[in-house]
């Protein structure tokens, strides 16, 4: 989804587990390095959206976001 401003976000689901989340971090920074910055923004956020946990965090080595689903509401 990209919103008026074209700003927006990208988002890997998976169903969790490190391994898993590993992997979608992966696939984002795949995707996140395909896209050409001189027509469009980067993304306003990168995310790996798990099944199930606690809380959300923003990893420090490289800022994506691991949230569960629980918490977006």
């Amino acid at each position: 989804m990209r919103l008026e401003n074209g700003s927006y976000g990208l988002i890997e689901i998976k169903t969790g587990g490190e391994t898993l989340i590993e992997k979608g971090v992966r696939t984002l920074e795949t995707l996140s390095s395909k896209i050409d910055t001189t027509r469009m923004p980067p993304p306003s956020f990168r995310m790996v959206l798990v099944a199930a946990g606690d809380f959300a965090y923003r990893r420090k080595e490289d800022g994506i976001i691991v949230c569960p689903i629980g918490c977006i509401r």
